[in-house]
């Protein structure tokens, strides 16, 4: 196989940008510092091509190791011809691969084996040739190899033996399990029953079919948790007759053969023992293959939308952890998220202490100047943010508030990193703390939890861990490079998430800073143990030295850039002391009136290199969520019952799912905007339309108070 053009193929890329970050990928570079900094080599592949191109070459790579240890066991035994290489050549997929090497590889004790051993293979090859004529009657040829000492004590037992061998071979058969595979998708319905007598979850499902081909990957990912829990019975129905035929139309030679009946016997065994068990694992375990990744690619959208909103800068937040017996905990953080106070309230059951409470919060906000409360969605939430609002109302401050998603903070909270962080506080304080610096900076805080716990996935439970964890891992990389951090202000959880630095030496960089008070540069980076020249190649252009003599140090350009820069700056009459915090607002116009491609021919660089230096001295150290929009603040309450059919409000996409998005219109309960309300036109997945974080006008279509549940339409508005 050449996997270079398979790559282009398959990601629609030319052959020479596949080849370009294959090679890359294969001298050690990470994907952002590839993305950002190598677009010349790659035709400007970015970041989500580039994963799904590594991705795509770890199983290519795979494929083709696994066909080389199949080919090498294969001709230990003699056996290769030139039809299995062919079709190992041609194999695209492991199961296909498998499928070749079944026949050869060392078996369990079998029915067909003990047949073997019992010397019944030359019964079984004459049988299985078919001939239109035999030397005398098949029983008496069977007799023929009765042999009590091997256990073979008559003709039937002989015949038996034969036909298990004859079926184990129409199995082993590739091309047979190729065409019986397909087959099965293309016809084949799931089929589901109900496994307990009580209602549940699944109770949908307790008399449910569908098919193959049409299954949603939702339904296929409840489907199989069902089963796990043992609420559901699932199968495959199909037709056997259209397998039976097809499989007839090959194996059989001749139907006026005496050996006809023993060999479509045979056949209907090997189909009903062997080849259908196996076919309905491999297809299911394909059906839920494909449902994890598609669920695996929808959490990874819905997780960089997230860690890609708009940070609420330069205010003073006060974080109000809610909870009824043990009390609501507060945390004041100022601008830059450090703590400046704590406590804890009683306004909600059993206590109210609703005046004292009051007393305290207002006491805050005075205080510290508090701008912003943000108030964490989880339990006592709705009676924490009635409280809030009447406290801000009465109060007459103008501070806002804000109920934010404090899916994960009880997993940082409780975690090693939030005990580092804060030594001295328990874990709902800590909460408190996450839940206040989340709106000030989403993606600093969220890299710290678990992303997995962080409530925009589906069924993330029921998929492969480590598959899982590894897309998750790569979006929180790219947005954490896209962004840039402060290296004199990152945590050690920030920083170990940088194109080249790994937590041990995300640890020693803040221990030098410790040490050695702030970085000066970024050349200092290289004084680090454990950064070397490759990880200064690979981090260098991703972290901010913003007090360094070098001006170029606080922007995204890359060390290895900076003569260019200088130069560049000089060919329109600035230099570096012309540079400023606002940056030069006439040079990308005046350069573009002088020619890119020109500018980029006389700097012997490449145009996305010189466009991406002109954006960095238009906007040094720019934080491209700026330009996105900020999480909606609010200074009165709405409850569910406030609500009506018809009422039309604005709200915020929670999380994007396969058959919709939860929106939150500001009542303690999300409503869903099913698949078939989201457009006019028709769309084959809501995420066409919606990302995590969008902010979309919304009118309730259908309301039930008591099971609090929301129906939402965005269309007709």
């Amino acid at each position: 196989m050449d996997i270079i053009q398979k790559l282009s193929e398959e990601l629609s890329i030319r052959p020479s940008q596949a080849e370009a970050a294959v090679k890359l990928l294969d001298e050690g570079n990470t994907v952002p510092f590839i993305a950002r900094y190598r677009k010349e080599a790659t035709g400007s592949l970015d970041d989500e091509q580039l994963r799904a191109l590594c991705e795509r070459l770890a199983y290519l790579r795979g494929l083709e190791k696994r066909k080389e240890e199949v080919r090498r066991a294969i001709s230990e035994q003699g056996k290769m011809t030139p039809e299995i290489e062919q079709a190992l050549q041609s194999a695209e997929i492991l199961a296909e691969i498998e499928d070749i090497y079944r026949p050869f590889k060392q078996k369990k004790k079998t029915r067909a084996s003990v047949a073997r051993e019992r010397g019944l293979a030359p019964l079984a090859e004459l049988l299985f040739s078919q001939k239109p004529r035999y030397d005398a009657p098949i029983p008496e040829i069977a007799a023929s190899y009765i042999n009590e000492e091997k256990g073979v004590a008559s003709a039937e037992e002989a015949l038996a033996g034969a036909m298990d061998i004859i079926a184990e071979e129409i199995s082993d058969n590739a091309d047979y399990r190729h065409d019986i595979r397909t087959l099965t998708f293309q016809h084949g319905f799931l089929s589901v029953k109900q496994a307990k007598d009580e209602d549940s979850v699944y109770s949908m499902y307790y008399d449910y079919t569908e098919k193959l081909t049409a299954m949603p990957s939702h339904r296929v990912l409840a489907i199989n948790r069902g089963e796990k829990e043992d609420f559901l019975k699932v199968s495959i129905d199909i037709s056997k007759d259209i397998l039976l035929n097809d499989l007839l139309y090959h194996v059989v030679t001749d139907e006026k053969s005496p050996a006809f009946p023993y060999v479509v016997s045979a056949m209907t065994d090997s189909y009903d023992r062997l080849i259908a068990p196996s076919i309905e694992r491999e297809i299911r375990a394909d059906l839920f293959d494909k449902a994890s990744e598609g669920a695996i690619k929808l959490f990874s959208q819905n997780l960089k939308h997230l860690l890609m909103q708009a940070p609420i800068k330069g205010k003073t937040v006060l974080g109000f952890d809610p909870g009824y017996r043990t009390g609501c905990k507060l945390a004041v953080v100022d601008k830059t998220g450090k703590v400046l106070d704590t406590a804890v309230i009683y306004p909600t059951k059993p206590q109210e202490k609703i005046e004292e409470s009051k007393k305290i919060i207002g006491r805050l906000i005075q205080k510290y100047n508090v701008d912003i409360i943000s108030i964490g969605n989880g339990t006592a939430s709705k009676e924490s943010e009635i409280f809030v609002a009447d406290t801000l109302r009465e109060l007459g401050t103008g501070t806002k508030y804000i109920v934010t998603s404090e899916a994960g903070a009880s997993v940082y909270s409780a975690s090693k990193l939030g005990a580092e962080e804060f030594p001295d506080f328990d874990v709902t304080q800590r909460s408190a703390v996450s839940i206040a610096r989340r709106i000030q900076d989403p993606l600093a805080e969220l890299v710290k939890i678990d992303p997995k716990s962080i409530g925009v996935g589906q069924y993330q439970h029921d998929m492969k861990e480590a598959r899982l964890d590894e897309a998750l891992s790569g979006v929180v990389e790219d947005c954490v490079n896209a962004v840039g951090v402060d290296v004199n202000t990152a945590s050690y959880s920030l920083l170990e998430h940088i194109a080249g630095i790994n937590a041990a030496s995300a640890k020693n960089i803040v221990k030098y800073r410790e040490e050695n008070g702030e970085f000066h540069s970024r050349a200092e980076l290289l004084r680090v143990p454990r950064i070397g020249a490759k990880a200064y190649e690979q981090c260098a252009g991703f972290l901010r030295v913003s007090g360094s003599e070098e001006i170029f140090d606080n922007t995204g350009i890359h060390p290895e850039s900076y003569e260019t820069a200088k130069i560049l700056l000089g060919k329109f009459g600035y230099n570096k002391n012309d540079m400023t915090s606002a940056g030069l607002s006439g040079i990308r116009k005046a350069a573009t009136a002088y020619g890119i491609e020109k500018l980029a021919r006389e700097l012997s660089a490449g145009e996305p290199t010189v466009l991406d230096i002109l954006a960095e001295l238009e906007k040094p150290g720019r934080d491209i969520r700026d330009s996105l929009p900020t999480p909606e603040l609010r200074s009165d309450i709405l409850d569910i019952s406030d609500l009506s059919i018809g009422m039309v409000l604005e709200g915020v996409v929670r999380n994007v799912i396969d058959f919709g998005a939860f929106v939150d219109i500001g009542v303690h309960q999300d409503g869903l905007v099913h698949i078939s309300e989201i457009s006019e036109k028709y769309i084959k997945h809501p995420s066409e339309v919606l990302a995590v974080g969008d902010k979309v006008k919304v009118k309730i279509k259908s309301l039930d108070i008591a099971k609090k549940r929301i129906g939402l339409t965005m269309k007709n508005l």
